[in-house]
Order: structure tokens, then C-alpha cells, then sequence
């Protein structure tokens, strides 16, 4: 029998999406999407044809320990699509790893000494690292002849210029990798991809990317590559997230420790857990449910939040020498109209003028007719990036099949 399916995991801290894609020669073709979401406390189920475009969402029993709830989610997934797909047509499975450091410049076939290298970053993506080699080597306990294929976060901000890859450190750390990565590559990258195809006119010129979702962060591209992004060496940095607060002075950091007696352990909790849009409000991480509320904190939270979205959106600017197009992403950039709206309304200054009923209808295309800025809502794909670097590897015989 054939090999001639892709497996896609992208294993985040609280979901796990799973896509299935046939190799057709030409592009992967989505045939499947399953995600399992709303964890540790709850468990959500959401299967879609990508065919038909049928889509099934439930709610599944909770996981029994949320300590464990990833592990109960992907055993979870692989009981679900093993119902849907025969295992023998499996040709590859690709996941998404969001930090690959200085030596993961591209998708990779990992084996114990490439997930021992990320193993060792772990501590500068503490929120996801774990859950994504969690996945490959159950998948590849599970799997042992199906190439398990690492895809890099970090891999499309390759071409950042030494001015925009370093800190103002000595010499010695910045030798020693203590540079800027950026992340949500994969995320970027597919958007940079759907400008080619549908405007490569614009896709030519200086585009900022905001990818707004419970991860933040935005990214300059000039003629589809990064040249500019707000996150640094970790996905603490840059604009207020979730539960992350985003840039932060590293005073900060040093006296939290000396003058508060905070430990490593309470630290890291409270930056990657406590702060952002959860710290200032005392309410929520959730975009959605500070909007509804009618609190104070929630509309001051919101408040920074868009603040902060239109400074970096200026700086961005400035890196590209001027701007041709803005395209937002992500859960809050392609469903909270109201947050597109009040970003933009900041950026007048800049051309940035958008259509309130497009925006409003979900429309691609949120420009006015005047605007000399082009403003777009364009879905990411992380799935179809990690089929196609698999399906690349297959070709290239790399990936040792296909």
C-alpha cells in the first residue's frame, strides 16, 4: 500500500491540533482537521472535513489530572485518527517545535541527538517546547518507521540583520546564542505565502504581519521575508499576550529577585502564567470575555493592548522605511472585528483607514477606497506549512521514505 499521507501535531499548552493531507504530487491537499482544545480543565472536540467542509464540535469527558492532560489529549487524537486513516498510508508526521536555537534553520528528521539539542531549550520556551517533543517521541514510540519531522517557530526569522538579531550584551553571550530568534514563524510564513499567491504586488513590498492570537507578536516583511519581529530570544518579549507580559524592563526582572526574594520557579510562573491580559485585568486572558465584561480592569487591559499593538505597528514601520500593506492574524486578527477597529483607528497617521461594514462582515479586504495602505484579515495555516516541509523532505529523500 501507498504511503501517501501527511500527519501534521501542533501540540500548544492548552490544544492539540492534528491535520491529515494527501501528497498529490503538486501542493499537500488537506483532507482532514481534528483539534482537541480548552485544556487541562476541559476538553473540546472539533472535527472538519476539509473536503466538504462539515464541521462536528463537542464537548469530551475532562482530562482525569490536568498535570497530564496532554498526554490524555494525545491519546485521545491518535484513537480518533486511527478510526479515520489506515496507519500503513501514514508517509510522514510533521510537528510544529516553536524553538529550534541557532543549529535549525529548516525542517528536520529528528532522532535522539536533534531532540536532545532541543530538549536543552526548553527552559526559553517553557509553555510549549515540552508539549512538542512530547508529541514526536510518543508519535515515533508509536510509529518507529514513520519519519517524525521537526518544523521550526524560529526557522523563518533567519534572515533578521545582525542589527535586528542582537541584544547590547558582551560579545561572549551574544556568541553564545543570546540573540533574537522570533517565533510564530511557521504562522508568518503562510501568510507571506498567501500574499504571493492573491497580491504579489503588495507581497513585493513592506508588509507588517500581527499575529494576534493568545500568543502575540508581529512581524516586518520586505519581499516575503522577516527583516524586523517583536519577540526576542524567548516568546516573553514584545507585546502584551494572554498570560505573557510582553516587553518588560529587565530591571524588572532583577528586582523581583534581590528586593521581592522571588524564586526562578515563581518568576517563571509569573511571566509565562500571571501577567499580560490576565495580570491587568484580574479577570481573563481571553480577548473575548474582557470585551463582554464591564469592568474597569478589563477595559483598561484592553486599552494597552491596543496601545501597545499600534506602537509596534509605528516601529515595524520604521524598519521597512514605510508601509504597503498590514495584515492581521490569528484567533483575535481573523474573528474580533472590534480589536482590527480600534488598532486601526490609531494608524491614520500611517494611511491605515478601513471599512467598518467589511470589517464588521469578516471581509478579506478591509480597506477603504482611499486608504494608501492596503489592510487585510487573512487566516493562518500552521498545518499546511508543516505538510509542505514534510512533503518537501519526502521529496528530497532527507526524510529517508517517499
Amino acid at each position: 500500500m501507498s504511503r501517501n499521507l501527511i500527519v501534521t501535531l501542533n501540540s500548544g499548552s492548552s490544544s492539540l491540533r492534528c491535520g491529515v493531507f494527501a501528497r498529490t504530487g503538486g501542493d499537500p491537499e488537506a483532507r482532514l482537521r481534528l483539534s482537541l482544545y480548552d485544556l487541562p480543565a476541559r476538553m473540546t472536540w472539533e472535527r472538519k472535513d476539509a473536503v466538504t467542509g462539515e464541521t462536528e464540535v463537542r464537548a469530551l469527558d475532562p482530562p482525569d489530572d490536568p498535570g497530564t492532560a496532554q498526554e490524555a489529549a494525545r491519546a485521545e487524537m491518535l484513537r480518533r485518527l486511527l478510526d479515520e486513516i489506515d496507519e500503513d498510508q501514514i508517509a510522514a508526521m510533521s510537528h510544529r517545535v516553536v524553538h529550534g536555537g541557532r543549529d535549525h534553520r529548516g525542517p528536520v528528521v529528528t532522532d535522539a541527538a536533534v531532540l536532545a539539542d532541543l530538549e536543552a531549550l526548553s527552559p526559553l520556551a517553557p509553555s510549549h517546547q515540552p508539549h512538542n517533543l512530547a508529541a514526536i517521541r510518543a508519535m515515533a514510540e508509536r510509529f518507529p518507521e514513520v519519519p517524525q519531522i521537526a518544523c521550526f517557530d524560529t526557522a523563518f526569522h533567519r534572515t533578521l540583520s545582525r542589527n535586528d538579531r542582537i541584544f547590547a550584551l558582551p560579545k561572549a553571550l551574544t556568541e553564545a546564542g543570546v540573540v533574537r530568534y522570533g517565533f510564530h514563524g511557521l504562522s508568518f510564513e503562510n501568510v507571506a505565502e498567501a500574499l504571493a499567491r492573491t497580491a504579489p504586488d503588495l507581497a513585493s513590498g513592506r508588509v507588517v504581519v500581527a499575529h494576534l492570537g493568545h500568543g502575540v507578536s508581529m512581524c516586518a516583511l520586505k519581499d516575503g521575508k522577516s527583516v524586523a519581529t517583536t519577540m526576542g530570544m524567548t516568546a516573553l518579549d514584545g507585546l502584551p499576550m494572554g498570560r505573557r507580559p510582553g516587553a518588560l524592563d529587565s530591571g524588572i526582572v532583577l528586582y523581583l529577585i534581590e528586593e521581592r526574594g522571588m524564586a526562578p520557579a515563581d518568576l517563571r510562573e509569573t511571566l509565562y502564567e500571571r501577567s499580560g491580559l490576565l495580570g491587568l485585568s484580574g479577570i481573563s486572558s481571553e480577548m473575548r470575555d474582557l470585551l463582554d465584561s464591564d469592568e474597569e480592569d478589563a477595559a483598561r487591559a484592553v486599552d494597552f493592548f491596543v496601545y501597545r499593538c499600534q506602537r509596534e505597528i509605528g516601529s515595524l514601520t520604521a524598519a521597512l522605511g514605510g508601509l504597503d500593506a498590514l495584515v492581521m492574524t490569528g484567533g483575535m486578527g481573523e474573528h474580533v472585528p472590534e480589536i482590527r477597529e480600534r488598532i486601526c483607528e490609531g494608524l491614520g497617521w500611517l494611511g491605515v483607514d478601513i471599512d467598518a461594514g467589511a470589517n464588521r462582515n469578516g471581509a478579506r479586504d478591509l480597506s477603504t477606497a482611499d486608504a494608501r495602505v492596503a489592510t487585510m484579515a487573512i487566516p493562518t495555516d500552521e498545518e499546511i506549512v508543516l505538510a509542505r516541509h514534510a512533503d518537501g523532505l519526502l521529496r528530497s529523500g532527507d526524510a529517508g521514505t517517499g
